[in-house]
């Protein structure tokens, strides 16, 4: 399987979101899975489509507030490790009920996470958390380590594909986000026989990623609209 990498490093959040988007609405065009890594510039949260902005407003302090364009809690976004991945309509993925394509997903985390001595497992069941946080308690299939939620993904699927966003934040022992991310490569060529290739973006997703940014994730109108 022809895999594309990215690692986009350090964005802001209108980028970030907008670049995701950007990546599932290419599918169809690219017709091969892409995962993206990146960072952000500066801390900030982000909160699922469906959420009412004046509720994560109050619920959290980190600014600025981005919308993502899939679903699920807020995630504060600063020393996590944050992923995206985007598959074509009809792959084996976007086949994949959601509830299987999440634990898929965290049995890849959590693979990598073993390849660095770490261990880890995945919930099975959940723990009630705070309205809206995404971080605090878990659901099923999300990744514990000692107990604790570190590795979180909401989905968006359409006719375009599906798109994964993912953010892990790491246990508190020193681990560099670099080996953490070869072993998520490395995990993927041993299961699926991934060949990994570097994803150059092209003119065409520059120039969407930045009506995305301008015109709709750094906007009010859209950040505020529920």
């Amino acid at each position: 399987m022809n895999w594309l990498l990215l690692n986009s490093g350090p964005r802001g959040a209108a980028y970030n979101m907008a670049l995701d988007e950007a990546l599932l609405e290419a599918m169809p065009r690219l017709q091969q899975p892409v995962l993206r890594f990146y960072s952000w510039t500066e801390p900030a949260a982000s909160f699922g489509y469906f959420q009412k902005y004046v509720e994560v407003e109050s619920a959290t302090l980190l600014r600025p507030l981005v919308r993502r364009p899939t679903g699920g809690g807020i995630v504060p976004h600063d020393a996590d490790w944050t992923y995206c991945l985007a598959f074509p309509a009809g792959s084996e993925w976007h086949l994949l009920r959601a509830e299987e394509s999440y634990r898929r997903v965290h049995e890849w985390i959590q693979a990598a996470f073993a390849k660095l001595k770490v261990e880890t497992e995945l919930a099975s069941c959940c723990e009630k958390s705070a309205p809206g946080q995404c971080f605090v308690g878990y659901e099923k299939f999300d990744v514990l380590w000692r107990g604790q939620k570190i590795a979180g993904a909401a989905q968006r699927r359409n006719k375009l594909g599906l798109l994964i966003q993912g953010s892990v934040q790491p246990p508190p022992m020193h681990l560099a986000k670099v080996d953490w991310q070869e072993a998520m490569g490395g995990v993927a060529m041993g299961r699926w026989q991934t060949n990994w290739t570097e994803l150059e973006l092209d003119i065409s997703l520059r120039e969407r990623v930045e009506v995305l940014a301008n015109q709709k994730y750094s906007q009010a109108s859209f950040n505020e609209k529920r």
